[in-house]
């Protein structure tokens, strides 16, 4: 009895399986309404949104490039990646104070070690 009912159900759930897959066009139909659809631009193509053309330029380009032409002069356009970015203070000592700021540097780490603050090795952390 088990047997019958299950086998009822699976040939009742293949029956249905199939009917879903049933499509009402047929390949022809539906390649002419995708075509239909992509003359009328309701397919995006690429990855280009669909929903939004293209802004179109109403100037003519000679104008455009007067305009880019007068920007540069003016210093408005930027050049390369390192124009964002302010250039570092250059250094104003002479030889002689770096000299000496070395010297200085060096004393004190000297000093710092003779007294112990410098700590040797990896052990004694």
């Amino acid at each position: 009895m088990k047997k019958l009912a299950l086998a009822a159900i699976l040939v009742a759930s293949q029956a249905l399986a199939l009917s879903a897959f049933a499509q009402d066009k047929s390949r022809a139909e539906v390649k002419a309404d995708t075509a239909s659809a992509v003359k009328a631009g309701a397919i995006p193509k690429g990855e280009a949104n669909a929903a939004q053309p293209p802004a179109k330029s109403t100037k003519a380009r000679a104008e455009v490039k007067g305009d880019a032409s007068a920007a540069n002069k003016a210093g408005a356009v930027p050049k390369g990646e390192a124009a964002a970015e302010k250039p570092a203070a250059k250094n104003t000592m002479t030889a002689e104070e770096k000299a000496a700021a070395r010297a200085k540097r060096k004393a004190d780490a000297a000093a710092a070690n003779k007294a112990g603050a410098i700590p040797k090795g990896e052990a004694s952390k």
